[in-house]
């Protein structure tokens, strides 16, 4: 139960090919397995980890397997010195790669890398693992070898043992079995009745058809792509069947059962297009929250200034109203045409008695000259 239930891994141990563990998993694997839950009648085999350790140095003594030590393989110097010209190559390259987009973009583009910058930073706040300005590295797998340790004893935890018992599995041995029976009935042919060989035969010839026709069916896709590419100049793409060669399953072979693609400048010109609208939708949605953002703020504002402002809002309303229908008024009179004034009651009395004070002086000068002549 074991050796076929815990997950394994395979390497190359002093020139053979061998299945390592790892003890916890093996550990979890026989505490959830049917001998650590009581019967009627009888107790658990495996209660707790301890019990199952026990249980594995038993199996470690009788050499079912052994311990090995992890020894990680170190990369010559040459190669080092390589990839690290490699890494500065490619560094530099992406510089220049860099600032002749730079150049070359919008104003649209650099407010876009404005917004991203920002949302670096603040990812690189939370991050504190991480240093600012560093390129990711890739994750790359080291590499390593085991050899046999010195202390063969079993361990709870991340120590690796190699199998040594290897039986071979109920699956394998069916299908040997089957493979051995096939090939003596195979060799027993002219034995078989006259209907079943006829129907081999009938068989036989339907899979060799059935082979051929996908064979002539890819042959013949390649040149249909290549006269309607030859006639219109590589801007068509027609395939028929598609999927015909491809790593997929039986009916998706045949599925769909062509495809067109148009690869012309008016193709570029719409992917540009294509590509530009979603940057403006993207830029126009974050505008928007911005915009609400800000509305919502100045609304607050407005809220507070009103509630302080209760007190002396009658009065600046009432002011306000007079002054509006003096406006009107004004207004009203100009669109009729008429040139009329406001005018309060004191310049009404300061022009009647200019007038009287010039009727005064009208009528003393008639008077002066008929006392001259008389």
């Amino acid at each position: 139960y074991l050796r076929f239930n815990c997950p394994t891994k395979s390497t190359n141990m002093m020139g053979h090919r061998v299945d390592y563990f790892i003890a916890s998993k093996a550990v979890d694997c026989l505490l959830d397995s049917k001998w650590a839950k009581a019967k009627k009648g009888e107790e658990a085999l495996f209660t707790t980890r301890e019990s199952v350790v026990d249980y594995c140095n038993r199996l470690l003594k009788k050499q079912f397997f052994h311990r090995a030590l992890k020894v990680m393989k170190m990369k010559p110097d040459k190669d080092t010195k390589k990839e690290k010209e490699k890494g500065k190559a490619e560094s530099g390259k992406e510089e220049e790669k860099k600032g002749k987009k730079e150049s070359g973009k919008d104003e649209k583009t650099k407010k876009e890398k404005e917004k991203e910058k920002k949302k670096d930073g603040e990812k690189e706040e939370c991050k504190k693992d991480e240093t600012p300005g560093t390129p990711k590295k890739k994750e790359t797998k080291r590499k390593f070898k085991l050899e046999p340790h010195e202390d063969q004893v079993f361990l709870d935890g991340n120590e690796v043992y190699v199998w040594i018992y290897d039986p071979v599995h109920f699956k394998t041995f069916a299908m040997g079995l089957v493979l051995v029976i096939a090939v003596i009935a195979a060799t027993l042919f002219p034995l078989w009745p006259a209907e079943m060989r006829v129907g081999v035969y009938y068989l036989s010839v339907g899979a060799g058809c059935f082979v051929a026709s996908i064979l002539l069916l890819a042959v013949a896709r390649c040149i249909l792509f290549l006269i309607i590419w030859l006639i219109t100049g590589g801007r068509h793409h027609f395939w028929f069947l598609p999927n015909l060669t491809a790593d997929v399953g039986f009916i998706d072979s045949f599925r769909p059962l062509y495809t067109h693609e148009y690869k012309g400048p008016k193709a570029d010109l719409k992917k540009e297009e294509k590509s530009e609208s979603k940057k403006q939708q993207k830029y126009d949605s974050e505008e928007k929250s911005d915009s609400e953002k800000k509305e919502e703020d100045d609304g607050k504002t407005e809220a507070t200034r009103n509630s302080g402002t209760d007190g002396s809002g009658g009065e600046r309303h009432s002011d306000t109203d007079s002054d509006r229908r003096e406006d009107d008024r004004s207004q009203h009179s100009s669109g009729n045409g008429n040139d009329f004034e406001m005018i309060t009651k004191e310049e009404l009395e300061q022009q009647t008695d200019e007038g009287d004070c010039e009727e005064e002086e009208e009528e003393d000068t008639e008077s002066r000259p008929s006392h001259e002549k008389s």
